[in-house]
């Protein structure tokens, strides 16, 4: 993917540099409130990362040692290691193949008299089954901390990814739908108290500058990456678009190819935002291989599920096969080139070479001369 810094973006971040507090400045507050309103919410506060917001919003909702939070192995590993942050233990359910997010029905299998909350995860930009999430979390008692890190302006039946649940958490690494041109995050919310203690949490622990009501932390968006949000958050809808216009094409043009398995596309409830375009195949390795010798960079999202990541193996004593469709997931997928900025013919460059991969001529002898 390519990052968007344009002048309009330079010249905020010139503004703020110039004009405002460094940190908590004019543009920070700015930035929430128009983030707010575009997610649909009553408050949103910024945060430094996407990992620092759910470990925040975590703590606002006073989870912490001896509780549970389930959520899904298929996603990077922050979406578990904020349980981990908060002194709570992450409890792993499988995926939806269909999704590949967070099966309602394996969550409340997980479901024990110790877990405080669910956090799904909108994997690769399309909305988890948030209906029977929530439906769930009702039955139980739970909250819900949706992982909105990669569905920037999502739509699940009409609302936005990040309004649906108690909580929800964004990142705007530069790899997004929308960036700071740096690492922040934001939680949003309706609930004014959990809110209050977000917007502390991320500030020290401040009620006021020099009286401390928790143990804080220094956790703040920088000023001008905020300015620089504001601008982003404007184009977010129509790069948006963009993606999904490249996310049909893709599909068009692969549509014919048995050995491949293309991305959920959503429906009338669902509108994903395809933050990555990933395709599954048995051969991921070598046609990964192959399309980088072609001058096509691709990537692996993600490569291991986190239980199977060297820290959780040995933190919790997981093997292997305790969620085999995260794990066929992590075996078989592959992220294909996508950014708003990506052309039809670079499009049609991709497919072709993907189909010239499958001449099954060309793909025993590629991947004879690599065994």
């Amino acid at each position: 993917m390519r990052p968007v810094i344009d002048e309009e973006m330079v010249e905020a971040a010139i503004q703020a540099l110039q004009n405002e507090r460094l940190v908590l400045g004019e543009s920070v507050f700015k930035f929430e409130e128009e983030f707010a309103r575009y997610i649909g919410v009553k408050h949103a506060i910024s945060t430094n990362s996407g990992t620092d917001a759910l470990h925040i919003a975590l703590l606002a909702l006073g989870i912490g040692p001896g509780d549970e939070v389930i959520t899904t192995p298929a996603s990077f590993v922050a979406s578990a290691n904020c349980a981990l942050h908060a002194g709570a233990r992450p409890v792993f359910a499988d995926i939806d193949m269909r999704t590949y997010t967070l099966d309602p029905s394996e969550a409340e299998k997980a479901v024990t008299g110790r877990t405080k909350a669910v956090l799904p995860v909108h994997l690769y930009g399309h909305p988890a089954d948030m209906g029977a999430i929530m439906d769930l979390a009702e039955e139980k008692g739970l909250f819900v901390i949706e992982d909105a890190c990669q569905a920037h302006g999502a739509i699940y039946k009409g609302r936005k990814a990040g309004s649906i649940g108690h909580v929800g958490c964004f990142s705007f690494y530069p790899s997004k739908n929308m960036t700071v041109a740096g690492d922040g995050g934001m939680i949003t919310t309706d609930d004014e108290e959990v809110a209050e203690r977000a917007a502390s949490l991320r500030n020290c622990g401040r009620s006021d500058w020099y009286v401390f009501e928790r143990v804080g932390f220094t956790a703040r968006l920088n000023t001008v990456n905020a300015a620089i949000g504001l601008v982003q958050l404007k184009r977010l809808d129509k790069w948006n678009e963009a993606r999904r216009r490249i996310a049909e094409l893709y599909r068009r043009l692969l549509s014919g190819l048995e050995a491949i398995v293309l991305p959920p596309r959503g429906d009338r409830g669902v509108k994903p935002v395809y933050h990555l375009f990933v395709i599954r195949t048995e051969h991921r390795d070598a046609l990964a291989s192959w399309l980088r010798s072609q001058g096509i960079e691709c990537a692996i999202h993600y490569r291991l599920p986190i239980h199977l990541q060297p820290v959780y193996k040995r933190l919790f004593g997981f093997r292997g096969g305790e969620f085999p469709r995260a794990e066929e997931l992590s075996r078989t997928c592959l992220s294909l080139p996508m950014w708003p900025g990506l052309t039809d013919d670079q499009v049609r460059y991709v497919c072709e070479t993907i189909e010239e991969f499958f001449d099954k001529e060309l793909w025993r002898r590629w991947t004879a001369e690599r065994a």
